[in-house]
């Protein structure tokens, strides 16, 4: 007897089905270890990035491998990947029209931007390029030993944008000075890692070529004269022609406002610096108009949290494997990468925040903030793996080095706000 012929209606349903499946695991155990983390002093978010490492290899995959096969598939579906990138995007978003980009006026924090950024990326690249030379001859002898010390210095060098923003907006920080200097840098910091990133691909596929660069560089710079003179104007229209009215935002603003991030999306991913930045500059372009924020969060914003985000952690998780590690000097290399990463960070930035005119307890909550990576690391982790430029030890240990300095953020913010007079806020439900 010939098996029975499965129509297409059928497969969609069948599809629908295992995506569904998914997310009801994924958005539980995200929640629950949110819940958790929560419990013992962490920010939400970490307990989520914890659980989509968690439904990985690193733990369900390694004891579970038939039903993981079963639930997730030898590889994520195409449907989990995309709905992580958009859910990504509209976090972005979010955050871009979260801060009061006013305080960077002061001259104190306008003074300290730059050169923040510039040694929250400068040093722990240079330090991650030195790591890779030192460890090319045992982890990447079959790698390209340039290529790969671009990948280490690189993934030291970024910092988790979206992660910092929820972070900040836990604590409180989110229109603060520190907090609103905290994530411009970071900002910029990203900027400048995707470019790196870019570069690095393109020298590692043998496609670079400085008139591409230049011509990137340029687009940049268009894009933003396009959205200072252009879209800033446009947008400001908009949210006249379609005001906030009883607290909700109006359906055909919410449709435009959509369209444009994902538009923006898509202008950024064309200028190498990924569609996630589109949706932070969307962001931007309506930061000042605070019902419109409100709403927006309170219409939509729980819903990208909840939901999409979740996703992006364990599609993430699910290429993750943390047992990786099987011998002392493995662990020892694993503490070398820690310690630069961490010290590269943490140390230059709360040197320059000192003579930016900041005090050291600011200072050292600067650094703080700047050392997590958690998201992008694992963008840019994923990138090298799959590209083959990144072996899979090294890729466990920046892997776990991208989860403990996000979980150094909550004790040290905790010890750190009182001792600038600010409150540690209450455990809430974000």
């Amino acid at each position: 007897m010939t098996a029975p012929l499965i129509t297409s209606p059928q497969r969609t349903e069948m599809m629908l089905v295992a995506v569904l499946i998914q997310l009801i695991i994924m958005i539980g155990a995200a929640r629950l270890m949110n819940h958790v983390f929560r419990r013992f002093g962490q920010p939400g978010v970490v307990g989520e990035i914890v659980a989509g490492l968690l439904l990985g290899p690193s733990l369900f995959g390694h004891f579970c491998p038939g039903l993981s096969a079963a639930i997730f598939g030898a590889a994520p579906s195409p449907a989990i990947s995309v709905l992580s990138q958009i859910g990504l995007i509209l976090l972005m978003f979010q955050i871009g029209m979260s801060f009061e980009f006013g305080h960077l006026r002061e001259a104190r924090a306008s003074k300290t931007l730059l050169p923040l950024a510039a040694v929250s990326v400068g040093v722990p690249f240079g330090l991650g390029l030195w790591l890779g030379h030192l460890s090319a001859p045992i982890f990447a002898t079959s790698i390209p030993v340039n290529v790969y010390s671009l990948f280490c210095g690189v993934a030291m060098a970024i910092t988790a944008v979206p992660i910092l923003g929820r972070i900040l907006t836990e604590f409180g920080l989110s229109k603060h000075e520190l907090g609103v200097l905290a994530i411009s840098a970071a900002a910029l910091n990203d900027v400048a890692g995707w470019l790196m990133l870019a570069f690095v691909s393109a020298v590692a596929t043998a496609s670079f070529s400085p008139t591409h660069m230049a011509l990137q560089l340029a687009g940049v710079f268009v894009f933003v004269l396009l959205c200072v003179f252009v879209l800033r104007p446009g947008a400001n229209w908009l949210l006249r022609r379609f005001p906030v009215k009883h607290n909700e935002v109006p359906p055909t603003l919410m449709a435009i406002m959509l369209v444009s991030v994902f538009a923006l999306g898509i202008c950024t991913f064309k200028l190498g610096i990924f569609g996630i930045f589109g949706g932070f500059v969307a962001g931007l372009l309506v930061h000042h108009d605070h019902a419109f924020a409100a709403a927006w969060r309170r219409q939509v914003g729980s819903f990208v949290l909840i939901c999409l985000l979740p996703v992006f952690f364990t599609f993430s998780g699910l290429h993750t494997n943390l047992l990786g590690l099987t011998s002392g000097s493995d662990w020892l290399w694993l503490l070398a990468f820690l310690a630069a990463s961490v010290g590269g960070k943490i140390i230059p930035v709360a040197l320059v925040s000192r003579a930016g005119g900041y005090g050291a307890h600011a200072s050292m909550l600067l650094g703080v903030l700047m050392n997590m990576r958690a998201l992008m690391e694992l963008i840019v982790l994923n990138i090298g793996l799959e590209t083959g430029f990144l072996p899979q030890k090294v890729f466990t240990m920046l892997v776990i080095m991208a989860v403990v300095t996000t979980l150094m953020a909550g004790p040290a913010l905790r010890w750190l706000l009182p001792r600038l007079g600010l409150d540690v806020p209450p455990q809430i439900d974000a």
